[in-house]
């Protein structure tokens, strides 16, 4: 009976060793596929410094920043700040489980761009109806109009002609959305207890161009001084801009 018993914890051990032994070549052979395709820093580096992708970037950049120059220019409100955020990454190796497109590509250019701009909160009705008036015209780059219903219950709330415009209980509104153009948010100036105010852009880390790029312009100015000089703060948000993207199958897509 003891040699038996003697048997069948060997047979178990073996097992487990096995079974271990498996289990670590899986890993290995995980490890080896994650590797196998990803794209290199080298060659991220040298895609992100090519000739289409600079052009590329330029052109992005000086879109959105002609956009803003619109609004500072159409607008009630006077631009203080703009940031601007520019990273490009490489593509991953083939993904077999958890697949999300990062693969497909060997490098991808995004940038994100904010403008802060300052206003007067004695006169948010004023403001925001100037701006409405703005994109009311042909070709505007604005995309809020007088045609944005809930834009002019926003209006006729801060003038004091309706109540909340989302509704009984929802309190003062902060923002408008176009989900192609981007978003406009505010300093809340008539919530009654903690109003919710627009928050500084995070520090920029350091740069890394022509792979990583972090601006603001002009550097000393924060959200707060643009605040103590106007009284309140809109913000406006563009939607990221995938401006340069190079495919494994040899395809590039600018803009």
């Amino acid at each position: 009976m003891e040699a038996e018993g003697a048997t069948v914890v060997g047979r178990r051990r073996h097992a487990r060793a096995v079974l271990a032994m498996v289990g670590s070549m899986a890993l290995l052979a995980v490890s080896a596929c994650s590797q196998d395709g990803a794209t290199s820093a080298k060659t991220v580096r040298e895609l992100a410094g090519s000739a289409e992708a600079v052009r590329a970037r330029t052109r992005a950049e000086q879109q959105i920043r002609e956009t803003i120059a619109h609004w500072d220019a159409r607008t009630p409100l006077t631009l203080g700040l703009v940031t601007v955020d520019d990273f490009c990454k490489g593509g991953r190796a083939e993904e077999l489980f958890f697949q999300d497109g990062d693969d497909r590509y060997e490098i991808r250019c995004m940038m994100f761009v904010n403008a802060y701009f300052g206003a007067d909160p004695r006169h948010v009705s004023a403001t925001l109806d100037g701006i409405l008036t703005a994109g009311d015209a042909a070709g505007s780059p604005i995309p809020f109009g007088h045609d944005f219903f809930y834009a002019t219950r926003v209006v006729d709330y801060y003038r004091g002609r309706t109540g909340d415009p989302a509704g009984p209980g929802t309190g003062e509104p902060k923002e408008l959305f176009d989900a192609g153009s981007g978003t406009l948010s505010w300093d809340q100036v008539r919530q009654r207890g903690r109003r919710e105010l627009v928050g500084e852009p995070p520090a920029c880390s350091p740069g890394d161009p022509p792979v990583q790029r972090c601006l603001r312009e002009p550097a000393p100015a924060t959200v707060a001084k643009l605040r103590r000089r106007y009284g309140m703060v809109f913000k406006l948000s563009f939607p990221s801009q995938d401006y340069f993207t190079v495919y494994k199958d040899g395809q590039t897509v600018s803009g």
